[in-house]
This record gives structure tokens, sequence and C-alpha cells, in this order.
């Protein structure tokens, strides 16, 4: 069985709290523990952080959760510009700049994120978390 739960929220930073909260119910009815939980909030938290930064400040970014079999997927989709996800490069943690830490964040705390963006036409972030 597959169930989805849509959203689409103003690119306000105020809204990020009504997107990390239905991620923190929907992860913690599927069973996840404390931890998993907090971890996937945080991550979800900071790829909408990334869509409101990123994104046309008159537009809206949207968030599709999917549950299936154990599997929770927050997919978080802006109209932004994008940005070249070649020129990505693994933030030195000794020597952290005030950005850049988000996406090193959410792959530190999801099972798997994959990134789709190109200039112009906004970004896409899918987090995965499993159940086990």
């Amino acid at each position: 069985m597959v169930d989805n739960v849509t959203i689409t929220l103003p690119s306000k930073a105020e809204f990020v709290s009504v997107a990390r909260l239905t991620a923190s119910v929907i992860a913690n009815t599927m069973g996840f523990n404390f931890e998993d939980v907090e971890d996937i909030k945080v991550a979800v938290g900071e790829a909408c952080n990334n869509a409101v930064i990123h994104s046309r400040s008159d537009e809206y970014f949207g968030i599709n959760f999917t549950v299936s079999n154990g599997t929770f997927i927050a997919e978080i989709e802006d109209k932004g510009y994008g940005f070249n996800l070649d020129r990505y490069e693994t933030p030195d943690l000794n020597n952290h700049k005030e950005n850049g830490l988000g996406l090193f964040i959410m792959k530190s705390l999801m099972d798997d994120v994959q990134v789709f963006t190109e200039i112009g036409n906004g970004t896409r972030i899918v987090l995965t978390k499993y159940l086990e």
C-alpha cells in the first residue's frame, strides 16, 4: 500500500515548520524511533530552507511525502534558479563557511539523497529513509 501526502507552502521561512511537523507525524506513524524521526525532521527542514532561500520570493515550494512498505520518501521541489550540482563540494568541517552545509547534513541523516536541478528550472530533492 502506498500513501501520499502533498502540500504546497509559500516560500517563506515561517512555513518550514509546517513541513517539519508533517514529516514528523508521518515518520512517527510509520514507527520510526525518536532519533530517526528527529533526523528526518532536520533533513526535511534543510531541504525546505534551501527551497525558501533559492526560490523566487513570491513563489511556493511543494513537498510530496510517500510512504510505501517501510520506506519514507520526501520530495521537496522549488521553482527557483537551480544550481550547478557538478560544482558542489563537500564542506570542510574544520573550516566551514556560513552556508553550504545543508546538502551535507541531509546526506548524513538520510539513507539516500538525490538532487535534480537545472539552471533556470528549479531543484527537486528526494530524501529517503528506510524503516529497519
